[in-house]
């Protein structure tokens, strides 16, 4: 007997949310996306193998269960390892609004008078303002002209593995009593998050045009970046962090229900805690 017969069909899950990407579909590589028509993308609930899915914390850390709920809640997602950085808290945020409802309540304390109090994110409004860099215009470095790009989720899930490694030592260090070993593994580890971050750079520019040649291999921009001027490097990485940054979920503007004080709260995703 085929499911494909099965008289329940009609009763499964319905998209309770479209989304309409901040990037509109652009930077992505055919077969990532089956974007409709319309330019929105239908979301779905959540099934009950999705829920335990976003509660086991290795899934979670790994990008895997996250993986695992691009692909069953927007299936018109393909390649979920794809997904652009740009889009990433959108989609996030779409599944979360299908699963629970628009609204996401959200513990504040007042910076004035420390009063503790919970507060409802309209989700589908905080969809309204994410916006994308402008990765199309490339910078200008002298000769050199560099074209950046989003990193993918693959790219961004395992610069944070890296990244927790790193801080894993730094952890350790702590308690090293030996001053000796200390420093020396302290510089180790400054060392090897520099190269994470060289690399991770690395990953964000798709090419660099020369007067003779366009160079799009990693090794060669990865060796660049190795190798030139400290004022080289820091034009390239802050360019880069503001392309990062137009794409940021930005703070919430709350006003304090005890003292009236009316302040910005950082609003941000950790994926652990939004869905665990």
């Amino acid at each position: 007997m085929s499911v494909l017969n099965n008289p329940l069909k009609q009763y499964f899950r319905r998209p309770a949310v479209y989304l309409k990407l901040p990037s509109q579909g652009k930077y992505y590589a055919e077969g990532v996306i089956d974007m409709p028509p319309t330019g929105e993308l239908p979301v779905y609930p959540m099934t009950a193998i999705d829920e335990i899915t976003s509660k086991t914390p290795d899934a979670l850390f790994n990008g895997t269960a996250i993986s695992d709920l691009m692909r069953s809640c927007i299936p018109d997602i393909k390649d979920p390892w794809a997904i652009n950085s740009v889009d990433l808290d959108s989609i996030l945020i779409a599944i979360k609004a299908a699963a629970n409802g628009s609204n996401l309540e959200l513990e504040s304390v007042c910076p004035k008078c420390t009063n503790n109090a919970t507060f409802g994110v309209d989700l589908i409004g905080v969809l309204a303002t994410l916006t994308v860099g402008n990765y199309d215009e490339e910078l200008d470095l002298g000769n050199l002209r560099i074209k950046f790009r989003p990193l993918t989720f693959k790219e961004m899930n395992e610069a944070s593995l890296g990244q927790f490694e790193v801080q894993k030592i730094f952890a350790a260090l702590e308690k090293e009593e030996n001053m000796e070993v200390k420093a020396k593994h302290s510089q180790q580890a400054l060392k090897d998050i520099t190269e994470l971050t060289i690399q991770i750079l690395t990953n964000t520019i798709e090419y660099i045009k020369t007067p003779n040649a366009v160079v799009s291999e990693k090794e060669y921009i990865l060796d660049f970046l190795r190798n030139c001027d400290k004022d080289a490097y820091t034009t390239i990485r802050d360019h880069n962090a503001q392309l990062r940054a137009a794409a940021e979920l930005k703070p919430l503007d709350i006003k304090c229900i005890s003292c009236g004080n009316e302040y910005k709260q950082p609003f941000t995703l950790n994926p652990t805690d939004f869905f665990g």
